[in-house]
């Protein structure tokens, strides 16, 4: 439904109100006041269960996941096993558990290292302007312009595959995609008029950026670093697919979901994709549903990327 307009008691016309609101009440604030839904907070809920469950797995009545039980081959679900065991006897729930480690540890780590880097320099290239946002918007378009995961692989084969060598590989790959994204958003707030209140006031360019402008794009960093992390994991898990990420016998959901469909697991013993898929779409889903209503809810402008 189109927003309405008002008219000032002098007949200027006002900001735009939503019918049924209280009279004056302004689009933009009617909506922030709305609830997030019962999906938002389900699948917060969700991505909070899974980063608990990976945090004390080790603390869990667990059996480990690297052990196999040769009696309970390929076993369907049961007290014992919930989730059924794999073709070499080890329990599927704890390689899951387990495994979500390796998902959200270069999920949050590699955004956290982009978002640490090119968020800071798309900051002070938004406010500053001139030789150097033109110098690294520049950059970023030649970055952005070589396919990320031909890159990712290539390193990735040739460095090493351990966890943290993995984070930072994908970490610095998505420094371009971070630094567009927080540029965009400081471009907006650089000429607010507290922003030249500031300058006027004789606030150092450190303390603009970082008291007045980063505040104020920390919302879009939030919401839009929740859908990057997503997209990470789905990086890791494609390379996990290939065998290039983490090496055996640590599990991770891409590994499971890749002996799922090997070794005619696929038809003799369909839990061990099944469960590992369906985990990995859960998260992305929750994921990628709570970054997609932070943005809606502060209203996240994109059209200056």
């Amino acid at each position: 439904m189109a927003d309405t307009v008002t008219s000032s008691p002098t007949g200027a016309l006002g900001p735009p109100t939503v019918p049924g609101a209280d009279a004056g009440v302004p689009a933009a604030d009617v909506a922030a006041k709305r609830p997030m839904g019962a999906l938002f907070w389900l699948a917060t809920g969700w991505v909070g269960l899974v980063v608990l469950l990976a945090v004390f797995a080790n603390l869990l009545p667990l059996p480990n996941p690297d052990h196999g039980n040769f009696a309970a081959i390929n076993a369907g679900p049961s007290l014992h096993h919930l989730l059924g065991t794999d073709d070499l006897g080890r329990d599927l729930l704890s390689r899951i558990i387990f495994g979500s480690r390796v998902s959200l540890i270069v999920g949050f780590g590699a955004v956290g290292i982009g978002m640490a880097v090119g968020g800071t320099l798309g900051l002070v290239a938004g406010y500053k302007g001139g030789r150097l946002d033109l110098v690294l918007n520049a950059g970023s378009f030649i970055i952005l312009a070589f396919p990320a995961i031909v890159a990712v692989i290539a390193i990735v084969a040739f460095w090493g595959h351990s966890l943290a060598k993995i984070t930072v590989i994908i970490g610095v790959a998505s420094i371009p995609l971070m630094f567009r994204i927080i540029r965009a958003s400081a471009l907006s707030y650089a000429g607010r008029d507290f922003v030249v209140a500031a300058r006027t006031l004789g606030a150092t360019s450190r303390r603009i950026v970082f008291r007045e402008i980063l505040p104020n794009v920390l919302p879009t960093a939030i919401s839009f670093g929740l859908i990057a992390v997503a997209g990470v994991i789905v990086l890791e898990g494609s390379l996990a697919f290939l065998g290039l990420s983490v090496a055996l016998p640590t599990p991770s959901w891409g590994s499971i979901i890749a002996e799922g469909t090997s070794n005619g697991n696929l038809t003799s013993n369909p839990y061990i994709l099944v469960w590992a898929a369906l985990a990995m779409f859960l998260l992305l889903w929750s994921i990628n549903l709570i970054g997609d209503r932070l943005r809606q809810r502060f209203e996240v402008r994109e059209g200056l990327l």
